[in-house]
């Protein structure tokens, strides 16, 4: 990704649900087979023979030997966008959300034929992570070099660039990095919790070393390794510890970990975001579900954490305190640069939020009134919808769905021709040459790959615009969530058409 000191945004997907027989003009569960597909399309490492395991046929075998000026085994794992580094500060959360999709919505995604997909998305990034920590203080953070990476427009099969291995341990800490990575180690113990026993506890394992290994020693990650800085700084690191605090909680129901959120110097107050460098809103997000269940008393930092989230929610559905502003065409506008990874967060934690407010019978009090779980059903269809096509420039900005999506996406990959087409090495500048600058379209289509829109609602289709064409493992991650047991909410008097698939990528 072509980016310095910016702020970016993570699979996600979207399933249809038809109801009483009322038509459908929008294919959710082609989107979220596409979601998926995506990640397959960002693998790093030795891809599998198996075609059912490996469906993106362009793509070949990549970075075999990262790790190895390090004498450790790296291989695997996912580039992260468009360039060809890999990232542990977003691969981890990408898989936290990913997972967290997997157990809200698990059923419906096997309803779909989608569960194996998406535990193979999940163990993809797992099992990296896994070699990424060698040792309970040693975690590989990076490989490659951001300067030199993007300096070169080459696929991940022919890149040149250096593959240096950077990492954090008890000398060079990374607290924020360990947390989140221990989030993700403890989401996806429980995703394979039911279906592969053995992997969870292992993970399980990985993630209570990391949380103590971010403990014990403090520091954000890119004092460590200052590189990390030039691509994902991290603005603190305790949301990551709260937010790795209630996954393990939620893994374990051991009371240690509620202790650290009762002990936490702050819970964050209410957040303007939820993104790969800001946990806070998915943290309270997972303690309200606590207080909604009895589980915690309703008051002091339990009840102080259900409130933010509360708020957040409603300023995303337009009716807290402060709102979220719009576009014109009525996507919600967090950020100039890869906005999309925003909303998908944001429609992500509400549509968790309406499950858990069903479940209970519940509503949302916020400032300009009461939202039921229909509401923010409404709300996060209207959010996928525009998504998909349903704006004002009539684009779907998932590519590969409908009719018109981007041709010409910021990705390196899926703008050089397929080396099993073509196997004549690009070289550094010469990808730039004869590929970056070509008018025609990318000759690899990278399905499920997500963009965005401008604050007009318009969008440039070229290449060069790595500010909104750049497609993120984070946006796809939180948009891969579904319910449709709690589509209908017994206070609503209303008929939603859809309930939600969540992720690392979050749709209905």
């Amino acid at each position: 990704m072509d980016r310095t000191g910016r702020v970016f945004g993570l699979v996600g997907c979207l399933l249809l649900v038809m109801l009483h027989g009322i038509a459908c003009q929008v294919d959710y569960h082609a989107a979220l087979t596409k979601s998926l597909l995506y990640f397959e399309g960002q693998r790093s490492g030795k891809l599998p023979d198996n075609n059912k395991l490996q469906r993106v046929q362009w793509r070949g075998d990549s970075a075999l030997k990262d790790g190895a000026d390090a004498g450790i085994d790296l291989v695997g794992g996912y580039y992260d966008a468009g360039d060809n580094l890999k990232l542990g500060f977003p691969m981890a959360f990408t898989i936290t959300m990913l997972s967290w999709s997997q157990i809200e919505m698990g059923n419906q995604l096997k309803a779909k034929q989608e569960l194996t997909n998406v535990l193979h998305a999940i163990k993809w990034g797992t099992d990296y992570l896994i070699k990424a920590h060698p040792k309970p203080e040693v975690l590989y953070a990076q490989i490659g070099e951001p300067d030199s990476d993007h300096g070169c427009w080459q696929r991940p099969e022919d890149m040149a660039t250096p593959r240096t291995a950077f990492k954090i341990d008890d000398q060079h800490p990374g607290s924020d990095l360990a947390a989140e990575t221990a989030a993700a180690f403890a989401a996806a113990s429980i995703a394979f919790k039911n279906s592969d026993y053995q992997y969870s506890s292992k993970l399980l394992t990985h993630a209570k070393q990391l949380f103590d290994f971010a403990c014990n020693h403090p520091g954000l990650y890119q004092g460590s390794i200052p590189s990390a800085g030039k691509v994902y700084p991290s603005s603190g690191y305790h949301d990551e510890l709260l937010w790795a605090a209630a996954w393990l909680h939620r893994a374990t129901n051991e009371k240690r970990y509620l202790d650290h959120v009762e002990q936490a110097e702050d819970v964050g107050g209410t957040r303007s975001e939820f993104s790969w460098d800001d946990k806070y809103v998915g943290a309270q997000i997972l303690i309200a579900r606590l207080v909604l269940e009895g589980k915690v008393e309703n008051g002091g930092k339990w009840a102080a954490c259900k409130s933010h989230a509360e708020e957040f929610i409603c300023s995303c559905i337009q009716k807290g305190n402060t709102k979220v502003p719009q576009t014109p065409g009525g996507l919600l506008w967090f950020s100039s640069w890869d906005n999309i990874q925003y909303v998908a967060t944001a429609t992500f934690a509400t549509i968790v939020y309406s499950n858990y407010l069903a479940t209970k019978y519940g509503s949302l009090n916020c400032a300009a009134g009461n939202a039921n779980p229909s509401d923010l059903i409404a709300f996060v269809k209207s959010q996928v919808d525009y998504i998909l096509g349903s704006n004002p420039n009539n684009m779907s900005y998932m590519v590969g769905y409908g009719g018109n999506y981007p041709q010409r996406i910021h990705h390196r990959g899926a703008s050089i021709i397929s080396i099993k087409k073509d196997s004549t090495p690009v070289t550094c500048k010469g990808g730039y040459a004869d590929w970056f600058n070509r008018e025609a379209a990318n000759p690899n289509v990278l399905d499920g790959a997500v963009v965005s829109p401008n604050e007009n609602d318009g969008f440039s289709d070229e290449r060069s615009n790595f500010q909104h064409g750049e497609p993120t493992t984070y946006n796809n991650g939180p948009l891969v969530g579904y319910n449709k047991n709690n589509f209908f909410s017994k206070h609503s008097n209303t008929k939603p058409v859809f309930h939600h698939l969540a992720l690392r990528l979050s749709w209905i």
